[in-house]
Formats: C-alpha cells, sequence, structure tokens
C-alpha cells in the first residue's frame, strides 16, 4: 500500500471512517422525500459522507438517482443552468445511446448543443442560447422531477458550494426562481451544502432569505479523537507498521481532529517510520508539513491588516474576551466594534470560523505555524 492515508481526494472505502450517525440521517431524510442542507467547513468531510451516503442507499435501492454538482467555479445563472442540466442528464442515463435519448425526449422548448463523448465516465455537457433559456428556465429547472416521474425514480440533487449563488449578479433573484420550482417537486429532493458556515447560516435561517426553512440542517462536527485512535492503528497495521495509542492520540489532537490535517499529518508520520513511529517521527512530521506550506501561509499573511493580525496572534494566546479592555489595548485592536469587523474579515477570508462565541481556525496547521514561526508562541 503506497498511501494508507487519504486527503485532498474524496475518502471511500477503508479510507472512510466513523460518519454512522451523520449516515444515518442523511439515509433517513433522503428517503423519506426531506430536502437537507449540510453545513460545515472546508475539508471536514461534507463531499466524501455525500457519496459514501449515496453509494449505500444505491446498494439498497435500484430506484434512486444521485446527482453531483459543485458550484465552486459558477458565477453565472447561465453557468448554473448548463451545469445543473448536464449533471443531471448524466445521472439519468446509462449509455451514450441513452443520454441522447433523454435529451430528445425531455427538452421541448428549449434545443441544447449537446458534447457527448462515447467513453461512459466522460462529462456530458449542455449548452444553451441565452434568450431562449431565460424564457423556457422551467425546463432547466423542472428536470429532476421530470426524469423522476418518466423513470419512476428518486431523483436526489446534491449541491455543493451552495452559497455561490449569492456571488451572482442577482443572486437573491436566481434563489427565489430555484426555490419557487424546487418546494413543489415530489420525487425529486435536494442535499445543499457548503463550506461558508456564515453565508450558508444566512440563507437557510433568515425568514428574509428565498431559502428560509428549506429543509433540515445537520452541522457537521468532528470525528472525535475516540475514533481517530483505531483508524490511525489500522492504517499502519495495514502496512506493517506500528503506532501507539498515545501517540495516534496525539495526532488528532494537534490537528484538532480536523479530518484533513489528521489524514495528512498520520501521512507523513508514517512517510518517516520504519517499523514503528516515536515521538521524533510525529516532531519531524510537523516540521516537515510546516516548511512545505510556508510559502502559502506567508502569501496569506501578507494580505492582512495589522488589525487582523493582532487578532490572530490573540486567539493564538487563547484570549477569549475580545471586547475588554485588557484584551483590545494589550493586542492594540482599537475599539470593541471594530472587533466585529476584524472577524467578519477573517471569516470572508476563510481563516476563522464563528460559532456563537467560540472562534477556531479552520486550519489547524496555520495556527501551528503562525504560533511557532510567526508570532514565536511556544506550542502547549
Amino acid at each position: 500500500m503506497s498511501r494508507p492515508f487519504n486527503y485532498g481526494k474524496l475518502a471511500e472505502n477503508d479510507y472512510f471512517t466513523n460518519r454512522t450517525k451523520e449516515m444515518k440521517w442523511l439515509e433517513m431524510q433522503i428517503s423519506t422525500g426531506i430536502n437537507c442542507i449540510l453545513v460545515s467547513p472546508r475539508r471536514w468531510g461534507k463531499s466524501s459522507l455525500l457519496l459514501h451516503t449515496a453509494n449505500e442507499m444505491k446498494r439498497k435501492n435500484k430506484k434512486i438517482i444521485f446527482c453531483f454538482l459543485d458550484l465552486y467555479n459558477i458565477r453565472t445563472e447561465k453557468e448554473f443552468l448548463e451545469l445543473f442540466s448536464s449533471v443531471v442528464i448524466k445521472a439519468a442515463s446509462n449509455s451514450f445511446e441513452d443520454a441522447v435519448r433523454n435529451v430528445k425526449g425531455i427538452f421541448k422548448q428549449l434545443i441544447p448543443s449537446v458534447s457527448i463523448s462515447p467513453d461512459p465516465n466522460a462529462e456530458i455537457e449542455l449548452s444553451f442560447n441565452w434568450k431562449d433559456l431565460k424564457k423556457n428556465i422551467s425546463e432547466i429547472l423542472d428536470l429532476p422531477e421530470k426524469i423522476a416521474a418518466q423513470k419512476n425514480v428518486q431523483v436526489v440533487v446534491c449541491v455543493d458550494e451552495f452559497q455561490n449563488i449569492s456571488f451572482m449578479e442577482d443572486g437573491i433573484a436566481f434563489q427565489k426562481k430555484l426555490r419557487a420550482h424546487w418546494q413543489k417537486h415530489q420525487k425529486a429532493n435536494y442535499v445543499l451544502y457548503g463550506s461558508r458556515r456564515h453565508l450558508m447560516m444566512d440563507f437557510f435561517t433568515k425568514n428574509t432569505m428565498p431559502f428560509y426553512r428549506f429543509g433540515e440542517i445537520l452541522f457537521l462536527e468532528k470525528i472525535e479523537e475516540t475514533h481517530w485512535i483505531p483508524y490511525i492503528i489500522g492504517r499502519f497495521e495495514a502496512t506493517n507498521k506500528k503506532i501507539s495509542a498515545s501517540l495516534a492520540s496525539k495526532i488528532a489532537r494537534q490537528m484538532n481532529n480536523h479530518p484533513y490535517y489528521v489524514q495528512q499529518l498520520s501521512q507523513v508520520v508514517w512517510q518517516q517510520t520504519t517499523k514503528t513511529a516515536t515521538e521524533f517521527n510525529f516532531l519531524e512530521a510537523i516540521e516537515e508539513l510546516l516548511d512545505q506550506y510556508t510559502i502559502l501561509y506567508q502569501k496569506e499573511v501578507d494580505i492582512l491588516t495589522n488589525y487582523q493580525l493582532n487578532f490572530l496572534k490573540a486567539l493564538c494566546n487563547k484570549e477569549t474576551s475580545f471586547g475588554s479592555t485588557a484584551v483590545l489595548q494589550g493586542y492594540n485592536l482599537g475599539t470593541s466594534a471594530n472587533i466585529t469587523r476584524i472577524k467578519a474579515a477573517l471569516q470572508n477570508h476563510e481563516i476563522i470560523d464563528v460559532l456563537g462565541k467560540q472562534i477556531t481556525f479552520n486550519d489547524p496547521l496555520f495556527e501551528i505555524w503562525l504560533m511557532k514561526r510567526f508570532f514565536k508562541i511556544s506550542l502547549q
């Protein structure tokens, strides 16, 4: 086995760990036709969780179709509609010929240009005349429901980085169009998920927003340390190497149980290990990762203001009372009103995550880099 730990890719099979509770919740909601909203910071495993759940549900039920689309690079209504229709058609088609039949049989008013490869793993791309598309947008937005009715199946549309709709020229108006159609669907339902928690919260919990109470919300939590320990030990043993429970625990705690970074640090420790992992291997792995990311992290701090850096220094020092006179003056943060602006800016940079009064770094390795190499704060 060349790589016992997985990060930067979807976690499947032996690389997938825990999430039993979340899988049961998703399966229950989806099987009963309830729309779901999944919220967590980036790299916490949302996509892996959805893929694993989809595979399990498809194994049990042959009459369910999952469609996955990622809005990461989508910035216009036309891009969304073309991607949406392409993904749904591909998911509902068993072959090249089936895809062609679906396109011809489903679209009545629209005449899409179709780019299809005979390769079964290739993407199907539909494109439309924008003027015609605006007139007949219902044909696209009702596509999952129409396919579900025609094929007598359940269609589940999973939309990643859903909050990016807010970056469109008139995002609110487009959200209203989506909601107006999707809320009427009976045989198709939707799983909407994203990594910018504050934007996702605005979308689904503010009563002025079109998607207010569109579905049930799950706030994805980190995998607990108790689950990481046997997983890390097991992955080492699968390659005839060993690691103690205490060192596996230390890896998880050092990375604050963040799924991506726990896997990454475990991999580097594994690479440093000949037979049995040691504390020295662990320390060397940390330094290797810090060296690897220094240029990236330096660019990150270069775009921050002095106030923002001062706030991060206070956060690294485990300060919590940011509005107190001692913290404001001790870290030169300006007024208490300035704290709100600083937090909002750092959230927009996706450096911190704020949930109530709890403020955490999205990237635990960046926190270590700031402490050790930027602010010269000793790790505890």
